[in-house]
C-alpha cells in the first residue's frame, strides 16, 4: 500500500542549549543535498513520530504544563508519543542520551535497542514545550511539529560525542547563539530561534506556547495555554 507523503505527520523536534546563562550555544546539524525535505539546510535534532513510540516506557513524563499543553488535541497515546519521539530523534541524529539510568522491562522494539544498550530508560522531565509549527501545504512534506527546549545538563552522555549518531545530519556542532543565524536553515526555523533567544536565561515554563498554523485557508500566529483553553491568536 502506497504512503501518502502529502498527508500531514507528527513530529518532535528538540533544541538542546548550554552555557545559557553565560554564551548560550545551541545544538544544530545540515541534512543532506539529497534530502525531500529541506536538502541543505542546518536545521535541530528533530522527525516524525512513529507508531511504536506509543509503547515505549517514560522514565518520568513531560512536566505538568508543558503535558498539559501537548494533550489538549490529540489522543493520550499520541500525547505520550510525542516527547518519545523527541528523545529517540535526539538519539537516532546525534548520539546524545535524554535518560536516565534503568533497566528496560520486556521486549526492546529494535528503534530502540541501541538506546537501552546504553543502561538508559528515556526520560522527558527536562523537556520543554516551546514551539509548535504546522508546514505550509504544497510542501513535499508536512509535520505537525512540537518544538522541546532541553539544557545540556540534562544529557546523560558527553555532549561533545557525536559518535552514535546516525548520517542523517552532518556537521554536527555547537553553535553559539550569536552566530546561528548566518547558518542556512529554513524559515520556520528562524522562527524557532528567536523563541529560543527570547528564552535562553529563563528556566521557569512559558506563559503560553507559540503555534505556527498553516492551513489550506491561512496562516495564524497562535499562542497555546493548555488546559482545554481556546487559542488566542496573535496581531
Amino acid at each position: 500500500m502506497s504512503i501518502d507523503k502529502t498527508a500531514i505527520r507528527n513530529a518532535a523536534t528538540v533544541i538542546v542549549i548550554r552555557d545559557r546563562m553565560t554564551a548560550p550555544s545551541i545544538l544544530m546539524g545540515q541534512r543532506g543535498a539529497k534530502a525531500a525535505f529541506m536538502p541543505n539546510k542546518f536545521v535541530f535534532p528533530g522527525g516524525a513520530v512513529d507508531p511504536a513510540d506509543a509503547q515505549v516506557p517514560l522514565a518520568a513524563g513531560l512536566p505538568d504544563q508543558c503535558a498539559a499543553r501537548i494533550s489538549d488535541d490529540v489522543t493520550s497515546d499520541l500525547a505520550h508519543a510525542i516527547p518519545v519521539a523527541a528523545i529517540r530523534e535526539l538519539w537516532e541524529e546525534t548520539g546524545l542520551v535524554l535518560g536516565s539510568k534503568g533497566t528496560w522491562n520486556g521486549e526492546v522494539h529494535p528503534d530502540w535497542q541501541s538506546f537501552a544498550d546504553t543502561g538508559h530508560l528515556p526520560d522527558a522531565r527536562a523537556l520543554q514545550f516551546v514551539f509548535r509549527a504546522l508546514t505550509p501545504p504544497g510542501r513535499p512534506r508536512r509535520f505537525d511539529a512540537r518544538f522541546f527546549l532541553v539544557d545540556v545538563d540534562a544529557i546523560a552522555s558527553d555532549p561533545d560525542d557525536f559518535g552514535a549518531a546516525s548520517d542523517e545530519l552532518s556537521h554536527l556542532q555547537w553553535v553559539p547563539l550569536t552566530r546561528a543565524r548566518s547558518f542556512d536553515m529554513p524559515f520556520i526555523t528562524e522562527v524557532v530561534l528567536a523563541e529560543v533567544e527570547a528564552r535562553a536565561k529563563d528556566l521557569s515554563p512559558p506563559s503560553s506556547v507559540p503555534y505556527f498554523k498553516n492551513n489550506d485557508e491561512e496562516s495564524l500566529f497562535l499562542r497555546l495555554r493548555g488546559h482545554k483553553t481556546p487559542y488566542e491568536e496573535q496581531p
